[in-house]
């Protein structure tokens, strides 16, 4: 059986019910998951996917005729030609049968497409094994496009608030950016090293990138900084976060900061942190009323 989700640390752990879900379905068969090579650490943690077969992208596959082939990509039509080369005895896949809803949260999307095909899949089943407790507030300002980068001088004077327990994280590419933060302890570097240390925090603060993905999948309280995408469809859809949007979508692939990501204030963030710490109810956001059910501008999902 083949499984395509070439995409990054975000978009697994949404597609991870789905994943599950055919785990319980088809227990007996060997699943091989296509999906780049540096989530391996992830992957194992998921505990449904028999072996990693590692794909950058909409790439060839190296697969020969699976029983079933399921895109857990996208919508098409690489995606579906990529698998439908693999010459599969069956292809689950978005179509005219089951359209591309452009407003469905992204966890829903594959739990809603698995279930049109007869497989029950429970969008709640997401949540990875705890780690151990480390009490630390990590603050991760990277994201893949500025577009959903909070300033770093806005993380400089968060960090300074909330004072020694502190750690700011990013990847090696993102050292230069880590730095500017200028707190004591930072961690640049493994994939495995940071999902260990979210795993036992005591808070997290990104923006909509894969760390808060991360976070919502160990139950690690979080406050969530959104700007050109709607949380309802890339959120957490329960659990202790504090999710700070202001109302309006734009181009997540801008290189500058979103007009409504720069609404979010340092005195904004730091209350959701000390609500979070102090054990205060969770709110959806400070900025607005609620989550619409649709928005004009959608994070595309490659094809």
């Amino acid at each position: 059986m083949l499984i395509l989700r070439a995409l990054g640390l975000g978009d697994l752990l949404t597609a991870v019910p789905a994943l599950r879900a055919v785990r319980r379905a088809f227990p007996h068969a060997e699943i091989t998951l296509a999906a780049p090579r540096w989530l391996a650490e992830v992957v194992d943690r998921i505990d449904a996917v028999d072996r990693l077969l590692p794909t950058a992208g909409l790439v060839p596959i190296e697969y020969a005729e699976p029983d079933l082939a399921i895109n857990l990509h996208g919508r098409g039509p690489q995606s579906v030609d990529l698998l439908r080369a693999t010459h599969p005895g069956r292809l689950i896949t978005h179509g005219p049968e089951h359209p591309w809803n452009d407003h469905q949260h992204e966890v829903l999307r594959w739990c809603s497409l698995l279930a049109h095909s007869g497989i029950p899949a429970d969008p709640d089943d997401l949540r990875l094994p705890a780690g151990e407790p480390n009490g630390a507030i990590v603050l991760h300002p990277g994201a893949s496009h500025g577009s959903r980068r909070w300033p770093v001088d806005r993380y400089a004077e968060l960090a300074g608030e909330l004072g020694p327990d502190v750690v700011v994280t990013g990847s090696p590419d993102e050292a230069d950016l880590v730095a500017a933060v200028g707190a004591a302890r930072t961690q640049v570097g493994g994939l495995g090293a940071l999902l260990d240390l979210i795993a036992g925090a005591g808070v997290v603060v990104c923006g909509d990138t894969g760390v808060a993905h991360v976070a919502t999948a160990f139950g690690t309280p979080s406050v969530l900084l959104f700007g050109p995408v709607s949380p309802a469809l890339w959120g957490p859809r329960s659990g202790p976060h504090r999710v700070l949007w202001h109302g309006g979508t734009g181009d997540t692939f801008a290189a500058a900061p979103d007009p409504g990501l720069l609404r979010i204030t340092v005195p904004e963030v730091l209350g959701a942190v000390r609500d979070l710490v102090a054990g205060r109810p969770a709110g959806r956001s400070r900025g607005a009323t609620g989550w619409p059910r649709s928005a004009s501008s959608a994070r595309a999902t490659s094809d």
